[in-house]
């Protein structure tokens, strides 16, 4: 029960958007059978404004939606961000048992590379010459 109590409070706004465009049809309707231009422009406008709030309505449910997702998916890699780092942990020290050579050799070469890379001069900036013609 309670969960549809709250499923219905989340489309509150979708609910009386679509009553007020069901209104609005209604309204014009009655307008253009009449021949009565002013009910015809009111129930247009309530049309309007029932289709709004049916969108501003999508809109919301679309935002708690993703907000909803967004938290499930950061809870989860919370959880699991430690096992995660446990395995990659594991699988990367029984590698340097299997070859423990190529392993020296592969933190050798990366410490080579980003030496090279810390170490290499600044580019000289080229001059910026304005033309005044």
């Amino acid at each position: 029960m309670l969960a549809f109590a709250k499923g219905f409070a989340m489309n509150k706004d979708r609910v009386a958007g679509s009553a007020k465009d069901l209104a609005g049809k209604t309204e014009a309707g009655f307008g253009d059978l009449a021949g009565d231009a002013e009910t015809q422009v009111e129930g247009r406008a309530r049309e309007a404004a029932g289709k709004a709030q049916d969108l501003y309505g999508q809109a919301k449910d679309a935002a708690r939606n993703a907000t909803e997702a967004a938290t499930g998916y950061a809870k989860d890699l919370y959880n699991n961000s430690g096992d995660t780092f446990r395995d990659g942990s594991e699988m990367l020290a029984q590698k340097v048992k299997d070859n423990p050579i190529g392993s020296v050799v592969t933190a050798g070469a990366i410490g080579f590379a980003l030496a090279l890379l810390m170490t290499r001069p600044a580019r000289a900036r080229r001059p910026r010459w304005r033309y005044y013609g």
